[in-house]
């Protein structure tokens, strides 16, 4: 084996660790697993600037799919390509789609989920989120009107919570921003020029294959009869149609999976149950379904067709994307689009974050001595975690 490949062999190990530790600790959905990601990959690791995150999460805003996973691979496609992206990943789902295969009838026996390290976890998450999104803030809110932007985003995403909201304000924000910044913005100005190594013509073999099994497999479906490719459509499906975190595709599935009879509705509720309980991308509740419905085989075939679509759009538009953000217009639209991206993530940490995780006066005690751990301390987050899961359980005893 020659030097490169060894480099190479050697990167692909380092994203898929560094991954798989973020799936076995990134617990409080989506909006969490953004501040995990921030905390390693930008602050600790530096494979990306503040600059060029921000971009990545406002393009994973605008794609069909889960927003954090599709970050979580565009970094790991930046950092070692098409396989550094696979990699990534493998390691962030692998072990919430473990857990779910093996121990979702057992977690829900035990009533894990209401489990007071479980809450400790959550206010981990209420940390992790804060400390990113300040940050952020810092980096991309410097000037008034991008702070009025931020807080605009905020007000709107909090009044009328909606995924569509969220897509409607970041558009308005390019908008705002292409106006307000568009004589500032100069060609020359020096950018941070991310490089990712796909190319186009990957990129558009993605989107064809992505559009071309949307319409396929529900034809397919209906002219061969198989129960495989009747799995394979119902997930992919779920996965292409549904922009937002976890939650939003539950009444996507439980409408595919109950109704027909696949399971019923208390095994669908234990499942739901058991993924709030596991770490990782709430996408991977397919993996528990495919497991009740045709064992650990119809797990792994429905975590890959609910998560493809993702994977497939994100290759699609990663190579186009240094080509757009370099050019001065869509710059100063940008601007605007990552100023909003700071109102929404604070938006999702007031609620469902702070709403669902600071209950109590002893809530509020444990997140800021967590908070100081992170911050004032600079403890490695695995000490956090695990401060928090412990902070959690003594809690839940008064």
């Amino acid at each position: 084996m020659n030097s490169a490949s060894e480099r190479k062999l050697k990167k692909l190990l380092e994203i898929f660790i560094v991954s798989t530790r973020l799936g076995l600790t990134s617990f409080g959905g989506p909006i969490a697993h953004l501040g995990y990601f921030h905390q390693d990959y930008v602050r600790r690791k530096k494979w990306i600037d503040e600059e060029s995150y921000a971009d990545l999460v406002a393009l994973s805003q605008f794609l069909p799919g889960p927003a954090s996973s599709q970050v979580g691979i565009g970094i790991g496609v930046m950092r070692g390509g098409v396989l550094g992206g696979i990699v990534s990943f493998i390691g962030f789902t692998l072990p919430s789609v473990l857990v779910l295969i093996l121990f979702a009838s057992l977690l829900h026996t035990f009533d894990l989920s209401n489990a007071g390290w479980i809450h400790g976890l959550k206010i981990v998450a209420v940390v992790v989120v804060a400390h990113a999104i300040l940050g952020m803030a810092k980096q991309l809110t410097p000037d008034m009107q991008r702070k009025t932007i931020a807080l605009i985003a905020l007000v709107t995403t909090l009044l009328i919570p909606s995924t569509y909201t969220q897509i409607a304000v970041i558009l308005m924000a390019a908008l705002i921003g292409f106006f307000i910044y568009r004589r500032t913005v100069i060609s020359d100005q020096s950018i941070s020029i991310s490089r990712f190594p796909i190319s186009k013509r990957l990129g558009c073999l993605s989107l064809i294959l992505f559009f071309g099994l949307l319409i396929l497999l529900p034809i397919l479906r209906e002219t061969v009869n198989s129960h495989w490719i009747a799995l394979f459509d119902s997930f992919y499906r779920s996965g292409s149609l549904v922009f937002g975190d976890g939650h939003v595709v539950l009444p996507l599935l439980e409408q595919e999976f109950v109704p027909t009879g696949w399971l019923s509705e208390e095994q669908f509720l234990a499942g739901y149950g058991a993924t709030q309980a596991v770490p990782g991308p709430l996408f991977t509740f397919a993996a528990y379904i495919g497991a009740v419905t045709n064992g650990w085989i119809g797990g792994i075939i429905a975590t890959i067709a609910i998560f493809l679509p993702a994977f497939l759009l994100i290759l699609g538009a990663l190579p186009f994307w240094d080509s757009l953000r370099s050019n001065p217009n869509i710059r100063s639209a940008l601007m605007g689009v990552n100023a909003s991206v700071v109102g929404i993530l604070f938006s999702a940490l007031y609620h469902p974050i702070w709403t669902t995780s600071i209950l109590t006066t002893a809530d509020f005690i444990l997140a800021a001595f967590l908070f100081g751990m992170l911050v004032f301390w600079k403890l490695p987050p695995w000490t956090v975690v695990l401060a928090g899961a412990l902070g959690g359980t003594f809690i839940g005893y008064f």
